[in-house]
């Protein structure tokens, strides 16, 4: 499995210096992307695709309208619904999925709690917080890989509509903006007929998952080594406050403090 990383260091950013979980890292790779490393000061927020939440250490809160409030240890939380995860000890996992894919779906069955749309207690609970604690910016790519498959229960990312996996593929690897007209077009369909569908077999819409896949091309950038400036136009954001708002408002918290600590970025796979 190739990768690409890069080590950023600076000033350690008030979530790091508050918690004991040491460097932060990133994976990004077709169809996921993951997050380990000390806790974070999470703001109010709403994801463009399913995020797992793994609480290493201690459980967490999450707190959705009209939803409530949650307490858990691991968490599966649907695009699109709006949250604010409060963690309760030092380090936190984050796993986030392609909508619709074949491991979306199956993760979605080894939860076995919650309400209002998110899920609490995965069935294999005891062992993931084990082997989550042992995740660390410098572990090998492998074990990476082999912690999100038995997180999801499922090896390989498809979808069942095809024309919808190729939709996402050409997304993700894009390297021009992509308009929903045009990939309809390519698909021999109408826009409103693509759009209906898309929603209908990822549960996310277009425009949001098209917000993630920038997403991953600014965080490609970033781990080749570039700055917010360029990363923000790499993923054909309009500025770069316009990514830094689109990613607080995905993530829960503006780029510049993600990356104000010991962070590393790696590309697993490259996309194809």
């Amino acid at each position: 499995m190739s990768a690409l990383s890069q080590t950023r260091r600076g000033m350690a950013s008030p979530q790091a210096r508050e918690a004991t979980g040491g460097e932060a890292a990133v994976w990004l790779w077709p169809g996921r992307a993951l997050y380990a490393g000390p806790s974070l000061r999470l703001g109010p927020h709403s994801g463009s695709v399913a995020c797992v939440a793994v609480g290493v250490d201690a459980p967490f809160t999450v707190r959705s309208a009209p939803g409530g409030e949650l307490r858990a240890r691991t968490a599966l939380i649907p695009p699109r619904v709006r949250h604010q995860l409060t963690a309760g000890g030092d380090r936190m996992v984050f796993l986030y999925l392609d909508p619709g894919s074949a491991e979306d779906r199956a993760c979605w069955a080894r939860f076995t709690a919650g309400e209002h749309g998110v899920m609490t207690a995965h069935e294999a609970e005891a062992g993931l917080l084990v082997r989550a604690a042992t995740i660390r910016a410098r572990s090998p790519d492998r074990q990476i890989a082999v912690w999100a498959d038995e997180v999801t229960g499922h090896e390989a990312a498809s979808l069942t509509d095809p024309r919808i996996a190729a939709a996402m593929r050409r997304l993700i690897g894009a390297d021009e903006p992509l308009p929903a007209a045009l990939l309809a077009a390519e698909l021999g369909l109408s826009e409103s007929r693509f759009l209906r569908l898309f929603r209908e077999r990822t549960g996310t819409s277009y425009r949001r998952f098209r917000l993630w896949a920038q997403m991953h091309r600014a965080g490609r950038a970033l781990a080749a080594g570039e700055n917010l400036t360029r990363a923000a136009a790499d993923g054909y954001f309009a500025s770069p406050s316009h990514f830094s708002t689109a990613f607080h408002a995905m993530f829960g918290l503006p780029p510049s403090a993600l990356l104000s600590g010991p962070v590393t970025i790696r590309c697993l796979d490259p996309v194809v």
